[in-house]
């Protein structure tokens, strides 16, 4: 097996196991089964590749029905690996898609094996809920996430179900889940 298929292998079981699983986010299922999720594993090492990286997937993401594609999982193994580094990079995709006049078109969902809340320590519970096997820049349709949410209960309240769902697990279960968080 490759690395290009083992990185994507990992991001499918964490999406499949953890994000469906648990229902962190009950918007991904339907798009997951429908196998309109793309998954895409950036080769880059430098920023300025990325964000062509990140470029031409929004590009395909305007040309491409939702139907067909939904969203976008750029996965990023060469870079990015420091939280903070991860963090300060998030200015220069909020700054393409101004450029690109994409605001209100796409917006960006992040997840990293580091991620850490503001105001939380990096072993609070909470922060599992955006943890993922690598550095992920999740690329969303505004307009989908849009009608998903007019159609969910009390969408406001879906952090707080997550953080209730993630201190609920046991620590095995935490391992289990999370195993490119406790593998250090």
């Amino acid at each position: 097996m490759s690395n290009k298929q083992h990185i994507l292998n990992e991001v499918n079981q964490w999406l499949d196991k953890v994000v469906i699983g648990l229902n962190l986010c009950p918007f991904a299922s339907r798009p997951y089964q429908q196998k309109q999720i793309r998954f895409t594993v950036s080769q880059c090492n430098t920023q300025a590749c990325l964000l062509e990286d990140l470029q031409n997937e929004l590009i395909l993401l305007a040309e491409t029905k939702a139907e067909s594609i939904e969203t976008t999982l750029v996965i990023v193994p060469n870079m990015l690996d420091d939280f903070y580094d991860y963090n300060d990079f998030l200015e220069y995709v909020d700054a393409l898609i101004e450029d690109n006049e994409w605001q209100g078109i796409f917006q960006v969902a992040t997840f990293h094996p580091n991620y850490q809340f503001a105001g939380t320590e990096p072993e609070d519970a909470e922060n599992l809920t955006n943890r993922a096997p690598y550095p992920i820049l999740h690329l969303l349709r505004e307009e989908s996430l849009e009608k998903a949410i007019a159609h969910y209960p009390h969408p406001e309240q879906i952090p707080e179900n997550n953080i209730e769902t993630v201190s609920n697990l046991t620590l095995e279960q935490k391992i289990s889940l999370f195993a490119h968080t406790f593998k250090k």
